[in-house]
Protein backbone atom coordinates (compact mmCIF):
# COMPACT_ATOMS: atom_id res chain seq x y z
CA UNK A 1 0.00 0.00 0.00
CA UNK A 2 3.02 2.27 0.33
CA UNK A 3 1.94 3.66 3.75
CA UNK A 4 3.49 3.74 7.21
CA UNK A 5 3.22 0.60 9.39
CA UNK A 6 0.86 2.50 11.72
CA UNK A 7 -1.56 3.39 8.91
CA UNK A 8 -1.36 -0.12 7.48
CA UNK A 9 -2.26 -1.52 10.88
CA UNK A 10 -5.26 0.82 11.04
CA UNK A 11 -6.34 -0.49 7.66
CA UNK A 12 -5.99 -4.12 8.77
CA UNK A 13 -8.00 -3.45 11.91
CA UNK A 14 -10.72 -1.54 10.06
CA UNK A 15 -11.10 -4.17 7.33
CA UNK A 16 -11.10 -7.06 9.79
CA UNK A 17 -13.47 -5.65 12.43
CA UNK A 18 -15.01 -2.44 11.09
CA UNK A 19 -13.70 -0.68 14.20
CA UNK A 20 -15.03 2.89 14.30
CA UNK A 21 -11.96 4.26 16.02
CA UNK A 22 -9.71 2.87 13.29
CA UNK A 23 -12.10 4.25 10.66
CA UNK A 24 -12.09 7.71 12.25
CA UNK A 25 -8.31 7.74 12.44
CA UNK A 26 -8.07 6.80 8.77
CA UNK A 27 -10.49 9.60 7.86
CA UNK A 28 -8.32 12.08 9.77
CA UNK A 29 -5.20 10.69 8.06
CA UNK A 30 -6.69 11.15 4.57
CA UNK A 31 -8.44 14.47 5.33
CA UNK A 32 -5.68 16.46 3.54
CA UNK A 33 -6.44 14.48 0.37
CA UNK A 34 -10.11 15.48 0.60
CA UNK A 35 -9.13 19.12 1.17
CA UNK A 36 -6.76 19.00 -1.81
CA UNK A 37 -9.37 17.60 -4.19
CA UNK A 38 -12.06 19.97 -2.89
CA UNK A 39 -9.66 22.89 -3.31
CA UNK A 40 -8.97 21.96 -6.93
CA UNK A 41 -12.70 21.82 -7.68
CA UNK A 42 -13.46 24.99 -5.71
CA UNK A 43 -10.76 26.95 -7.54
CA UNK A 44 -12.64 26.30 -10.79
CA UNK A 45 -16.05 27.50 -9.54
CA UNK A 46 -17.66 30.94 -9.43
CA UNK A 47 -17.37 33.03 -6.28
CA UNK A 48 -20.00 32.22 -3.67
CA UNK A 49 -19.57 28.45 -3.58
CA UNK A 50 -18.72 27.33 -0.03
CA UNK A 51 -15.55 25.22 0.01
CA UNK A 52 -16.62 23.62 3.29
CA UNK A 53 -19.65 22.14 1.51
CA UNK A 54 -17.34 20.58 -1.07
CA UNK A 55 -15.15 19.15 1.69
CA UNK A 56 -18.19 17.63 3.42
CA UNK A 57 -19.24 15.93 0.18
CA UNK A 58 -15.64 14.84 -0.36
CA UNK A 59 -15.53 13.16 3.04
CA UNK A 60 -18.58 11.12 2.04
CA UNK A 61 -16.69 10.05 -1.08
CA UNK A 62 -13.67 9.17 1.05
CA UNK A 63 -15.79 7.00 3.33
CA UNK A 64 -17.32 5.23 0.34
CA UNK A 65 -13.86 4.59 -1.07
CA UNK A 66 -12.72 3.17 2.26
CA UNK A 67 -15.65 0.75 2.34
CA UNK A 68 -14.87 -0.52 -1.16
CA UNK A 69 -11.08 -0.57 -1.08
CA UNK A 70 -9.40 -3.97 -1.44
CA UNK A 71 -6.41 -3.90 0.85
CA UNK A 72 -4.67 -6.83 -0.81
CA UNK A 73 -4.67 -5.63 -4.42
CA UNK A 74 -1.48 -3.61 -3.97
CA UNK A 75 -3.10 -0.39 -5.20
CA UNK A 76 -2.38 2.85 -3.37
CA UNK A 77 -5.49 4.04 -1.57
CA UNK A 78 -4.91 7.65 -2.60
CA UNK A 79 -5.00 6.62 -6.26
CA UNK A 80 -8.19 4.63 -5.66
CA UNK A 81 -9.91 7.30 -3.58
CA UNK A 82 -9.17 10.50 -5.47
CA UNK A 83 -11.66 10.08 -8.36
CA UNK A 84 -14.31 8.87 -5.91
CA UNK A 85 -13.84 11.91 -3.71
CA UNK A 86 -14.10 14.16 -6.74
CA UNK A 87 -17.17 12.26 -7.95
CA UNK A 88 -18.91 12.79 -4.60
CA UNK A 89 -18.13 16.51 -4.77
CA UNK A 90 -19.51 16.77 -8.30
CA UNK A 91 -22.61 14.84 -7.20
CA UNK A 92 -23.10 17.40 -4.44
CA UNK A 93 -22.76 20.25 -6.90
CA UNK A 94 -25.23 18.63 -9.26
CA UNK A 95 -27.76 18.31 -6.43
CA UNK A 96 -27.50 22.02 -5.56
CA UNK A 97 -27.84 25.28 -7.44
CA UNK A 98 -24.08 25.88 -7.32
CA UNK A 99 -23.96 28.68 -9.90
CA UNK A 100 -24.97 31.93 -8.16
CA UNK A 101 -27.98 33.69 -9.70
CA UNK A 102 -25.93 36.81 -10.53
CA UNK A 103 -23.37 34.72 -12.45
CA UNK A 104 -26.20 33.01 -14.36
CA UNK A 105 -27.71 36.37 -15.30
CA UNK A 106 -24.36 37.77 -16.40
CA UNK A 107 -23.64 34.67 -18.52
CA UNK A 108 -27.06 34.99 -20.17
CA UNK A 109 -26.61 38.72 -20.83
CA UNK A 110 -23.14 38.19 -22.33
CA UNK A 111 -24.33 35.42 -24.65
CA UNK A 112 -27.34 37.50 -25.72
CA UNK A 113 -25.21 40.58 -26.44
CA UNK A 114 -22.71 38.50 -28.40
CA UNK A 115 -25.48 36.89 -30.46
CA UNK A 116 -27.12 40.26 -31.20
CA UNK A 117 -23.82 41.79 -32.31
CA UNK A 118 -22.97 38.78 -34.45
CA UNK A 119 -26.34 39.08 -36.19
CA UNK A 120 -25.94 42.82 -36.80
CA UNK A 121 -22.28 42.75 -37.81
CA UNK A 122 -22.41 39.41 -39.69
CA UNK A 123 -19.18 38.39 -37.96
CA UNK A 124 -17.90 37.38 -34.55
CA UNK A 125 -17.72 40.57 -32.43
CA UNK A 126 -14.55 41.53 -30.63
CA UNK A 127 -14.19 41.73 -26.88
CA UNK A 128 -14.33 45.53 -26.85
CA UNK A 129 -17.51 45.51 -28.92
CA UNK A 130 -19.24 43.08 -26.55
CA UNK A 131 -18.17 45.13 -23.53
CA UNK A 132 -19.48 48.32 -25.14
CA UNK A 133 -22.79 46.61 -25.94
CA UNK A 134 -23.14 45.62 -22.28
CA UNK A 135 -21.98 49.01 -21.03
CA UNK A 136 -19.12 47.58 -18.97
CA UNK A 137 -15.33 47.70 -19.08
CA UNK A 138 -13.18 45.13 -20.84
CA UNK A 139 -11.76 44.02 -17.48
CA UNK A 140 -15.25 43.43 -16.08
CA UNK A 141 -16.16 41.41 -19.17
CA UNK A 142 -13.01 39.30 -18.70
CA UNK A 143 -13.99 38.65 -15.08
CA UNK A 144 -17.50 37.58 -16.10
CA UNK A 145 -16.12 35.40 -18.88
CA UNK A 146 -13.75 33.73 -16.44
CA UNK A 147 -16.57 32.85 -14.05
CA UNK A 148 -18.74 31.66 -16.91
CA UNK A 149 -15.94 29.47 -18.25
CA UNK A 150 -15.48 27.88 -14.82
CA UNK A 151 -19.18 27.11 -14.64
CA UNK A 152 -19.23 25.69 -18.17
CA UNK A 153 -16.28 23.38 -17.54
CA UNK A 154 -17.80 22.02 -14.34
CA UNK A 155 -21.06 21.41 -16.22
CA UNK A 156 -19.08 19.46 -18.83
CA UNK A 157 -17.54 17.34 -16.07
CA UNK A 158 -20.98 16.61 -14.62
CA UNK A 159 -22.18 15.50 -18.06
CA UNK A 160 -19.21 13.19 -18.45
CA UNK A 161 -19.70 11.59 -15.05
CA UNK A 162 -23.44 11.14 -15.55
CA UNK A 163 -22.89 9.35 -18.87
CA UNK A 164 -19.75 7.43 -17.85
CA UNK A 165 -17.79 8.74 -20.84
CA UNK A 166 -14.29 7.25 -20.58
CA UNK A 167 -12.39 7.34 -23.90
CA UNK A 168 -9.27 5.20 -24.12
CA UNK A 169 -6.51 7.76 -24.53
CA UNK A 170 -5.67 11.29 -23.42
CA UNK A 171 -2.27 11.37 -25.10
CA UNK A 172 -1.23 14.80 -26.26
CA UNK A 173 -3.28 16.82 -23.76
CA UNK A 174 -0.92 19.41 -22.24
CA UNK A 175 -0.87 19.44 -18.45
CA UNK A 176 -3.20 16.45 -18.11
CA UNK A 177 -3.95 15.72 -14.46
CA UNK A 178 -5.04 12.42 -12.93
CA UNK A 179 -7.75 14.02 -10.80
CA UNK A 180 -9.91 15.02 -13.79
CA UNK A 181 -12.32 12.74 -15.66
CA UNK A 182 -10.68 10.95 -18.58
CA UNK A 183 -13.52 11.99 -20.86
CA UNK A 184 -12.88 15.65 -20.14
CA UNK A 185 -9.20 15.30 -20.94
CA UNK A 186 -10.09 13.50 -24.15
CA UNK A 187 -12.53 16.27 -25.08
CA UNK A 188 -9.83 18.90 -24.48
CA UNK A 189 -7.58 16.89 -26.80
CA UNK A 190 -10.17 17.50 -29.53
CA UNK A 191 -9.79 21.27 -29.33
CA UNK A 192 -7.55 23.35 -31.62
CA UNK A 193 -3.97 23.54 -30.36
CA UNK A 194 -4.18 27.17 -29.18
CA UNK A 195 -7.37 26.45 -27.22
CA UNK A 196 -5.77 23.35 -25.65
CA UNK A 197 -2.85 25.45 -24.46
CA UNK A 198 -5.15 28.11 -22.96
CA UNK A 199 -7.23 25.49 -21.13
CA UNK A 200 -4.15 23.70 -19.85
CA UNK A 201 -2.52 26.88 -18.55
CA UNK A 202 -5.70 28.08 -16.89
CA UNK A 203 -7.19 24.94 -15.39
CA UNK A 204 -4.13 22.78 -14.76
CA UNK A 205 -1.32 25.28 -14.30
CA UNK A 206 -3.64 27.76 -12.48
CA UNK A 207 -2.31 30.77 -14.38
CA UNK A 208 -4.34 33.98 -14.49
CA UNK A 209 -5.74 35.37 -17.74
CA UNK A 210 -3.11 38.12 -17.64
CA UNK A 211 -0.29 35.58 -17.19
CA UNK A 212 -1.58 33.46 -20.07
CA UNK A 213 -1.74 36.58 -22.22
CA UNK A 214 1.93 37.24 -21.49
CA UNK A 215 2.86 33.68 -22.44
CA UNK A 216 0.89 33.81 -25.70
CA UNK A 217 1.70 37.48 -26.36
CA UNK A 218 -1.97 38.43 -26.68
CA UNK A 219 -4.28 40.65 -24.63
CA UNK A 220 -6.12 39.45 -21.54
CA UNK A 221 -9.43 40.00 -23.33
CA UNK A 222 -8.25 37.78 -26.20
CA UNK A 223 -7.44 35.01 -23.72
CA UNK A 224 -10.95 35.35 -22.27
CA UNK A 225 -12.39 35.09 -25.78
CA UNK A 226 -10.37 31.93 -26.46
CA UNK A 227 -11.60 30.40 -23.22
CA UNK A 228 -15.22 31.10 -24.09
CA UNK A 229 -14.74 29.51 -27.50
CA UNK A 230 -13.04 26.48 -25.96
CA UNK A 231 -15.74 25.82 -23.37
CA UNK A 232 -18.46 26.22 -26.01
CA UNK A 233 -16.66 23.62 -28.12
CA UNK A 234 -16.25 21.29 -25.13
CA UNK A 235 -19.98 21.35 -24.53
CA UNK A 236 -20.52 20.46 -28.19
CA UNK A 237 -17.96 17.64 -28.11
CA UNK A 238 -19.53 15.87 -25.13
CA UNK A 239 -23.17 16.54 -26.02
Amino acid sequence: MDVSPFVEELWREFRATGDRTARDRLIVHYAPLVKYVAGRVWAGLPAGVDQDDLISDGVMGLMGAMDNFDLDRGLQFRTFAQPRIRGAIIDGLRASDWVPRLVREQMRDTHAATADLEHRLQRRPGEAEVAAELGISGRELSRRSSQGAHAALCAVEVHLMEHAITPRSTEGVPGASDDLPEGLLHAVHGLPERDRVVMALYYWERMSLAEIGQVLEVSESRVSQLMRRATDELRRLVA
